[in-house]
């Protein structure tokens, strides 16, 4: 299993409102490394959902549920989108700040590379941020 970082507005989409949509398509990437990072996910992956622009924090868990495919929202075949459903909020969200001040999330790409919206997290993170956030899955 890999692990992901995926980025929002929650003025343009919310946790909330993917709970209440059951599931969504991410699309509308047009950054080539976030594309690759949606060309490797795979089935069952994990994602923080992260608000990003207001509240910068990781509030919920996504999984891929359906691989890449060709973005919907363009003719070009350059951009991909990915299948999500909601799988878990947290118990308290994480934020920008809170990972920043934690030795063992130094290099997570979310800070390495603040304006990818889709990010690779690896295990480690992934399973510190989840005891930051009080929340088992």
């Amino acid at each position: 299993m890999n692990y992901w970082l995926i980025k929002s507005e929650p003025h343009k989409y919310s946790w909330d409102q993917f709970v209440n949509d059951k599931k969504t398509f991410w699309d509308g990437v047009r950054n080539y490394a976030a594309r690759n990072n949606l060309r490797s996910m795979q089935k069952g992956d994990l994602a923080f959902f992260y608000h990003s622009n207001e509240g910068l924090e990781i509030v919920g868990i996504a999984e891929v549920i359906k691989e890449s495919y060709q973005d919907p929202t363009t003719d070009l075949p350059a951009w991909l989108a990915v299948d999500f459903k909601p799988k878990k909020a947290l118990k308290k969200p994480v934020t920008l700040a809170q990972i920043k001040d934690e030795a063992p999330l130094a290099n997570m790409q979310l800070i390495k590379l603040q304006r990818l919206s889709v990010s690779v997290v690896t295990k480690d993170e992934f399973d510190y941020i989840l005891k930051m956030a009080g929340t088992v899955i």
